[in-house]
């Protein structure tokens, strides 16, 4: 319940933390045992969002539609992408080797325009400095 109210993908200490909130008496063993039986059972998936976050895993629900995560691997921030590629790759993937896909993860790496705008800033300042510096030698 509370993955799927957070909005957020939560690594085991964060859902820990929330999960305390409610039950002061909670043993955090407690949580790690339900993450896996609830891996095991196929409803929660276990996703390591290009280690942004070091080697942590970060916990979703499976009853979501097929997706990909977009992560930012500057800032972390992570988005949900939904549409038909992914079925079709889904579909190119079966067909072509003759396999059945049960489970499919495709994470996607890059710079959110966040990030890209603060990075084309940060290129420009450097350049300032060192037309600056060479101005002064």
């Amino acid at each position: 319940d509370l993955i799927d109210h957070s909005g957020q993908h939560l690594d085991a200490e964060s859902l820990y933390q929330m999960a305390k909130q409610k039950d002061p008496k909670l043993n955090r063993v407690t949580v790690y045992r339900t993450l896996k039986l609830l891996k095991e059972g196929g409803l929660v998936d276990e996703l390591d969002l290009m280690h942004y976050g070091g080697d942590q895993h970060y916990y979703e629900t499976r009853l979501k539609q097929e997706h990909a995560h977009v992560i930012c691997l500057r800032c972390g921030k992570v988005e949900e992408f939904f549409g038909e590629p992914l079925q079709r790759m889904r579909r190119q993937v079966e067909s072509h080797f003759g396999f059945q896909v049960v489970l499919a993860r495709t994470e996607i790496g890059g710079y959110c325009s966040h990030c890209q705008a603060l990075r084309a800033q940060e290129v420009a300042e450097a350049a300032g400095r060192s037309v600056r510096a060479g101005v002064r030698g």
